[in-house]
């Protein structure tokens, strides 16, 4: 009887999500020849449904009311300021019909829409991430469906209602954006079974379940960042952007920093700017406290991911002094041996005192082989040997330079990295891709390829094999 009932569910569920899928279908047909006015927009209605200061005040405030996670201040921040950066972003690219000719090889590439795609949204940025990952999908001319974490449910679906009556009102189908509004397992993956691709951002449970579904699949990594300040930095600057960074939405974001390593020649008046900027010391038999309060059983807590540190430091028996943000364990190792070196998802780091920009390379290696291989470094530093040799030498996709970690690598505008909140990390991070992940990934592409003006010919062999023909 009890596995009569489970097909049953099972079935429910198929239908449930097949009925979705069929609505998006007809909504994407719907959109397929929009010219590019039209799609542009569409997605800058989506956007400035959401980040209208009125609206986006009421998103941030229920976010965190929902979710328990991060702060008003970061929230509002991602979805009144990352949604537009988004937009500006990717307004003015071609994502109808021609996109790109290269005159060189003679190659015409044309963009074509996917269908519909499956997206994963997870409780720790559930205020931008929606806005973000439809307007990419809306801009190569798709549907898309998302699928939400449990505890952000709610949210989701204020988001996507915003996005919907958008959409109405320039003319467009409502279904080109839904949500599974009851979310569940089960769901989430039979969503991810019918679409025709996936947009995995979460937990690497759920990556991986992406990865395995069947269907096309685009994840991201797990982040670390690790954080080098040499003795060329301007110090100031570099201990204000860690706070930042580290403070941002109570480091809810998979960027914050989450290890910072110091040239010890600097280390001693380093410590004391950290200090200044809110930063407190942990260590001693403190040190042991925090760390049981952080992990339970060898997992990070989810009651204190994204806490105000006042909140971590009172479960864990520390009393902390006013005006304190974040906390500073002092660390020296690295590995499951030393629990600090890995991903915290709170306001807590690790620092580390080292010798010269090799130690540095060493240090950030191991750290990430850990934990967050191939998601992002970054450095402060004037030393343009010292920056790239540090990007050369680590295995990591993006390197942030003299910029708060959280609030760069997923792109900003101070800097050119393109707008997302999915940062593909490569093979170190057990992904397909190292970049940002933006509308482009999220199209079919046509290439066109006409006779070159002149055939190419095959050169001698001496002009092409060289030294390597004497060599055996």
């Amino acid at each position: 009887m009890a596995k009569v009932q489970e097909i049953q569910v099972d079935n429910d569920v198929q239908q449930e999500i097949a009925a979705m899928i069929a609505r998006a279908r007809a909504a994407q047909a719907a959109i397929e020849h929009y010219t590019q006015e039209q799609v542009d927009e569409l997605i800058t209605a989506m956007v400035w449904s959401v980040a209208r200061e009125d609206v986006s005040e009421k998103i941030a405030r229920f976010a965190v009311e929902e979710t328990q996670l991060g702060n008003y201040d970061g929230k509002f921040l991602k979805i009144h300021r990352k949604t537009r950066a988004t937009l500006m972003d990717i307004i003015n690219d071609k994502s109808v019909g021609v996109i790109e000719e290269d005159p060189v090889r003679n190659i015409i590439k044309i963009a074509k829409p996917i269908g519909v795609i499956g997206a994963l949204s997870p409780s720790t940025n559930p205020e931008a991430t929606p806005v973000i990952k439809s307007i990419s999908a809306v801009k190569g001319r798709n549907a898309i469906i998302i699928a939400p974490h449990p505890r952000a449910k709610l949210t989701n679906k204020m988001i996507c209602d915003y996005m919907r009556e958008a959409i109405v009102a320039m003319g467009a189908p409502a279904d080109l954006v839904q949500s599974i509004d009851v979310p569940s397992l089960d769901k989430t993956n039979e969503l991810m079974r019918q679409c025709d691709r996936i947009l995995a951002t979460g937990g690497g449970a759920m990556v991986g379940a992406a990865y395995s579904s069947g269907t096309p699949a685009l994840g991201v990594g797990v982040g670390n960042a690790v954080i080098t300040v040499d003795d060329t930095a301007d110090l100031d600057e570099a201990a204000e952007k860690i706070r930042i960074s580290k403070t941002l939405d109570l480091a809810a974001s998979c960027s914050s920093d989450n290890s910072v390593l110091v040239f010890e020649s600097i280390y001693d008046e380093f410590l004391e700017k950290l200090k200044h900027e809110g930063g407190y010391i942990i260590d001693g038999e403190d040190k042991q406290k925090l760390q049981n309060v952080i992990w339970v059983d060898g997992h990070l807590n989810p009651d204190i991911v994204a806490q105000h540190a006042t909140t971590i430091a009172s479960r864990a028996g520390i009393s902390l002094p006013e005006g304190k943000q974040f906390l500073i364990v002092p660390e020296v190792g690295a590995g499951p041996d030393y629990p600090f070196s890995g991903e915290k998802l709170t306001v807590t780091m690790a620092l580390y005192k080292i010798k010269d920009i090799d130690e540095a390379i060493d240090l950030t290696n191991r750290i990430q082989a850990y934990q967050g291989q191939g998601h992002s470094c970054g450095i402060y530093s004037n030393d343009d040997d010292n920056i790239l040799k540090l990007a050369l030498a680590t295995r990591t996709s993006r390197v942030m330079v003299n910029q708060p970690q959280a609030a760069s690598n997923s792109g900003n505008l101070w800097n050119g990295m393109r707008q997302t909140f999915s940062l593909g990390c490569g093979s170190w991070g057990g992904n397909s891709i190292n970049h940002n992940i933006t509308w482009r990934d999220l199209i079919n592409e046509t290439w066109v390829s006409k006779p070159l003006a002149e055939t190419k010919v095959i050169p001698s062999d001496e002009e092409l094999f060289g030294k390597v023909m004497n060599r055996f």
